[in-house]
């Protein structure tokens, strides 16, 4: 009975194991899938889940659902006042025809690979119209509007959506970087060397006013010194006349003492004669008038 039993279902559960698996199978809600049946399209599935196909004769094919980022590779570009510019830019797009998308490029890396010279075609024939200080400014948001737009009715027939392209970087070639660095350098120092000659030029003037100021200021305060010593030496002569004229021998007494601590000192000889009117009153004090 059970040999019987195995005859009938073994057969069935074998087929099961084997073929079952190969015809279902789950769609990611990050996914879309293409079924196709010996290379030609059968249907387009865009809801996540489980799904059926044909084993062995039916083949799945699965793209991204989700919006994909591509970064080109740096390229140079001639701006519309003909000067180069390398410009790094990056695309952000998402498969929203499956079937266009497999028809025409098959896989995301030949997608990728078609739709940055979508872009660059774009991007180069937009920047031939602008120039470069319109590149850097804030054109540049104007600019790669225009060429998604471009992009997107061109990548429309390959399925793809162009959802936005930007510009990551804009700059001036490596050679031609140096020979503007160089003209900047020059040109900062002669602006450089400009306020070191007008800083010079002030500084002179500073010190000749300066200068000028303190030989005014020297020759007032010496006039005024000189009026000072003139009427101070004016009233010590009044002062000594009338100081004089009150007693005249205690006056010539006193400068004579002045004129013996002034002339001697110790130790000192001195040889004069004995009617010398300077030894006056160290002979005969009581003598001298």
């Amino acid at each position: 009975m059970k040999s019987k039993w195995f005859g009938a279902v073994g057969p069935l559960m074998i087929f099961l194991i084997l073929f079952v698996p190969q015809g279902v199978f789950i769609v990611d809600e990050t996914e879309q899938a293409i079924i196709t049946q010996f290379g030609e399209y059968k249907r387009t599935i865009k809801e996540p889940g489980l799904h059926m196909k044909l084993p062995l004769v039916q083949t799945i094919n699965r793209f991204e659902r989700r919006v994909l980022v591509s970064d080109a590779a740096p390229a140079e570009y001639l701006t519309g006042d003909k000067k180069r510019v390398v410009v790094d830019h990056i695309t952000r797009w998402k498969i929203a025809d499956p079937l266009a998308f497999f028809k025409s490029v098959r896989t995301e890396v030949a997608g990728q690979a078609r739709l940055a010279e979508i872009v660059s075609s774009e991007l180069r024939k937009e920047l031939a119209l602008h120039e470069f200080t319109d590149i850097i400014s804030k054109q540049r948001d104007l600019i790669t509007a225009t060429v998604a737009k471009g992009a997107s009715e061109k990548a429309k027939k390959l399925g793809i959506e162009v959802r936005d392209v930007r510009i990551k970087r804009a700059d001036l070639p490596k050679e031609v970087q140096e020979s503007v660095f160089a003209r900047m350098v020059a040109e900062r120092e002669r602006i450089a060397k400009r306020y070191r000659s007008q800083g010079e030029e002030e500084a002179a003037k500073i010190r000749a006013s300066t200068d000028k100021e303190r030989t005014i200021i020297l020759a007032r305060a010496y006039e005024e010194s000189q009026k000072l010593r003139g009427v101070g030496d004016a009233k010590a002569a009044r002062i000594t006349a009338e100081a004089f004229g009150q007693d005249a021998e205690f006056y010539q007494f006193l400068r004579s003492l002045q004129a013996y601590e002034a002339m001697l000192a110790e130790n000192d000889e001195l040889v004069l004669s004995a009617d010398s009117e300077l030894l006056q009153y160290l002979t005969s004090p009581k003598a001298a008038p």
